[in-house]
């Protein structure tokens, strides 16, 4: 701002030694492309009395009201900005042509900032649907006893997703989460264990009554999703939305997990009362999974499916089992 005021008094001194030669009773400092600040002078002898303003303060308040979108006149007298007390002849100093087109430059900055700051949106999503594997690109044979209903079979994940966009329709879909693999197996006696060879299936033949059988992985997960959204919506689309999504959507990106727990469990009704046995493992499964995410969307109804390009357990150590899982996001 103190450049300003340099500039101020630089022009006004350039002009009261040319222009005013010149027009002989007005000095025109041009401000911008579209505003101007007028100096009127009556009568030559005036010329002697602007020695004793202090023009710094003037600017100060003018440009305070200006800033405020106040025109009027200022309310200080003339007088108040003199340096000292001689009484002469006042000038009349007026703004004019406060540039209206200024204050649509401003609000069209503000919304270009604005824009570029909403790029970016964040929201909590949350993956449901079902899981199971194959195997050489297969489902599983139905005699085998690590087979999974597809029914019971449940994958869950908590997502936090940033959605930024990078063109007009293209987004990139990024965040981390945690999921939960549920392979819940087709034979309620499946018993699952593991020696130093690697994990072991058999049949318990016991006479109970057998309810459930599975084996749980959890993760935490990082994702990047590429998509193209022709409803260009900024934020990441939710069936509690309320219809306001109208496009249709797609994309394909990869992810990847660690695994933090895994175990098995049996439902078993004992003498009329159902126990549960857990046994937290890792069953030599693979620490790490990685793969491709699908995603597909219209209106405000969003399903993916995952795919693991990896095997589930450690080479050698168990089946060789790709997971999958789909289902709707939330």
């Amino acid at each position: 701002m103190r450049k300003v005021y340099i500039s101020f008094i630089a022009l006004f001194a350039l002009f009261t030694t040319s222009s005013f030669a010149q027009k002989g009773d007005s000095v025109v400092i041009k401000v911008g492309d579209g505003s101007h600040v007028t100096i009127l002078i009556r009568d030559k002898k005036d010329l002697e009395t602007l020695k004793h303003y202090n023009f710094q303060a003037l600017v100060d308040d003018m440009i305070s009201k200006l800033e405020k979108r106040d025109t009027t006149p200022l309310a200080k007298s003339n007088e108040s900005y003199r340096k000292d007390s001689t009484t002469t002849t006042q000038p009349t100093i007026t703004v004019e042509n406060w540039d209206r087109d200024r204050d649509d430059e401003d609000d069209d900055r503000d919304k270009h900032r604005h824009y570029h700051h909403s790029r970016t949106h964040h929201t909590i999503n949350f993956d449901l649907g079902t899981n199971n594997y194959l195997t050489g690109g297969k489902f599983t044979d139905g005699n085998a006893l690590y087979t999974v209903k597809p029914w019971g079979s449940w994958y869950v994940g908590i997502n936090s997703v940033w959605r930024s966009r990078m063109a007009n329709k293209f987004f990139l879909e990024w965040g981390g989460g945690v999921s939960w693999y549920n392979f819940k197996y087709e034979n309620e006696r499946t018993v699952m264990s593991k020696d130093d060879n690697g994990v072991i299936y058999t049949e318990d033949t016991r006479d109970l009554d057998f309810r459930k059988s599975k084996l749980t992985a959890a993760y935490i997960n990082a994702f990047l999703v590429p998509l193209i959204d022709f409803g260009s919506n900024g934020h990441k689309p939710s069936i509690f939305d309320g219809g306001r999504n109208r496009g249709f959507r797609f994309g394909v990106g990869p992810y990847a997990g660690y695994r933090i727990d895994s175990y098995s469990k049996q439902t078993i009704v004992e003498n009329g009362e159902k126990n549960r046995y857990h046994n937290h493992d890792n069953f030599y499964l693979n620490n790490i999974r990685y793969g491709l995410r699908l995603q597909l969307g219209f209106r405000d109804a969003d399903v993916f499916f995952q795919y693991d390009m990896n095997e589930l357990f450690t080479d050698g150590k168990g089946p060789k089992l790709n997971a999958f899982s789909f289902g709707v996001t939330l």
